[in-house]
């Protein structure tokens, strides 16, 4: 959704962390469509996490009457959006038919594949009146496989997403509990919700970032601030928390390099180019209930 005018990394603070953290990544904040937007991944340093190629943390805003998110019909191809809300709504339309109000802790997946096209919008009623939004926004790279699979829509609701001990596994194992998002390769997504004294032991996949959404943790010497991701450099580490916290674990195995061109992800250059072709001369098919209004691609007249 955040990703309208380009895929090209996002400038970061990127620096060298402790023995436990390789690399500790501070977004820089984009102000979009009245609201910030922090891009973790992809950097120049830092392309993936595990299979996930896109990560933007969104809010948190406070919206007038009026106002609010409003993203047209776009396409994508070769990979999975998940977005997840901590407040507010987003109505979720797609090339599918499928037709649904995205709310706080329930999980939206949507398999791109050879191709789809949505829309992220309020309802009506939301945007009539003051509101919040925060939440985020990913892209997991599918594998070579499934790169062309027809496209799927998932939607999995709060309730259905197991947790213990104030952590939600929202895709992946963690301490034994298995969330059922379908994945396509090892992917950890989870959040946790710890207070001032707490440690958790990091779940232990090829490769485990950490996003501080609020309040103050160490893992070992390392510190972690408040919108920073750190990536772990090995395994059997844990997390202390100095204040109240809430983060997200993300991570996962790689699917191998993938090329970037505006919304969509390819293992080739050629199907990028495809794709972009084919958006700017219509061939994806339509959004039923938003036929009318489409994002074009950057650069196009």
């Amino acid at each position: 959704m955040t990703n309208m005018a380009r895929t090209a990394e996002q400038p970061c603070d990127t620096q060298s962390g402790s023995d436990e953290v390789r690399r500790v990544i501070t977004p820089r904040e984009t102000e979009l469509g009245g609201f910030v937007v922090r891009r973790s991944i992809p950097t120049r340093e830092q392309r993936s996490l595990g299979p996930w190629i896109f990560i933007d943390h969104m809010g948190p805003a406070d919206f007038q009457p009026g106002h609010g998110v409003n993203v047209p019909p776009h396409p994508h191809i070769g990979l999975a959006t998940v977005t997840y809300l901590f407040d507010g709504q987003i109505l979720h339309r797609d090339s599918l038919g499928s037709e649904l109000v995205i709310t706080p802790g329930a999980i939206n997946l949507m398999v791109a594949g050879s191709g789809i096209v949505h829309s992220e919008r309020e309802p009506a009623e939301l945007t009539e009146q003051a509101h919040s939004m925060h939440g985020l926004q990913l892209w997991l790279a599918l594998p070579d496989a499934e790169e062309q699979c027809a496209p799927e829509f998932h939607h999995y609701s709060a309730d259905e997403l197991p947790s213990d001990e104030g952590i939600k596994v929202l895709i992946g194992e963690v301490n034994g509990l298995r969330s059922p998002v379908k994945t396509f390769n090892p992917t950890l997504f989870a959040e946790a919700r710890l207070s001032a004294g707490d440690s958790i032991q990091l779940p232990e996949y090829d490769e485990v970032g950490v996003y501080l959404l609020s309040g103050a943790a160490n893992i070992g010497t390392q510190q972690v601030q408040p919108n920073q991701l750190v990536v772990l450099s090995r395994r059997g580490l844990s997390l202390q928390c100095s204040d109240d916290c809430h983060l997200v674990m993300l991570g996962g195995s790689s699917v191998g390099k993938r090329y970037l061109d505006w919304n969509f992800a390819a293992s080739s250059t050629q199907r990028l180019k495809q794709a972009r072709e084919d958006w700017k001369a219509g061939r994806f098919a339509k959004v039923p209930g938003d036929e009318d209004d489409f994002v074009p691609y950057p650069g196009s007249d």
